[in-house]
């Protein structure tokens, strides 16, 4: 029995907007990211949807709570959904890391490794899908995370350093005999009304 898996990214925020690092700095949606989120959420009128999960930080929670509000339906929140961990750099623009840790890799800096992220990725991903065959659901989750997770279901054709990932676009993937498979990328129709 196939699992159908809509994941999203959570909307704006001011950091998206500055192009500050958030990682798991816990930073609200913006007035535009509100906004995107009640239009994903209207995306997903007349869809049958089983249920709701999120990142515990409140710019994904919030967006799945938009969604899931449509169904009156409450959201699970997994810190396994959470963005890449950045350490020192969060809450700093690139040009402000580039300043300031110019020599320093970024392990000594606390910042998460791509493969450990991308391995988190797929054990919540996996484990979500595995509670739910037959069902479609909704995760809504962040960029980086995203990403890493179509890197590994493309095996590197797609997701991480080739992908772009917009706020509220959704991804569609299949889950179907322990395997995984992409169904369209980075959809933003709700966006162009």
């Amino acid at each position: 029995m196939e699992t159908i898996m809509y994941l999203i990214r959570h909307g704006e925020t001011e950091w998206n907007q500055i192009r500050r690092i958030q990682g798991h700095s816990d930073i609200a949606l913006n007035e535009l990211g509100v906004r995107q989120a009640e239009r994903v959420a209207d995306r997903f009128q007349g869809e049958k949807i089983h249920a709701f999960y999120s990142s515990d930080l409140s710019r994904a929670h919030d967006t799945a709570a938009k969604i899931a509000g449509n169904f009156q339906s409450s959201v699970s929140t997994r810190t396994t959904l959470r963005e890449r961990c950045y350490g020192e750099w969060e809450g700093l623009t690139y040009e402000e890391i580039r300043e300031r840790f110019e020599n320093q890799d970024e392990a000594s800096c606390g910042i998460e490794t791509f493969e450990d992220m991308q391995r988190r990725a797929v054990a919540a991903m996996t484990e979500i899908a595995g509670s739910h065959p037959g069902e479609a659901i909704v995760v809504v989750s962040h960029g980086g995370l995203i990403n890493s997770f179509l890197h590994y279901v493309t095996v590197g054709e797609q997701g991480t350093g080739i992908t772009r990932i917009d706020n509220t676009s959704i991804t569609i993937f299949r889950y179907v005999d322990r395997r995984w498979e992409v169904l369209s990328v980075n959809d933003t129709d709700h966006l162009k009304a």
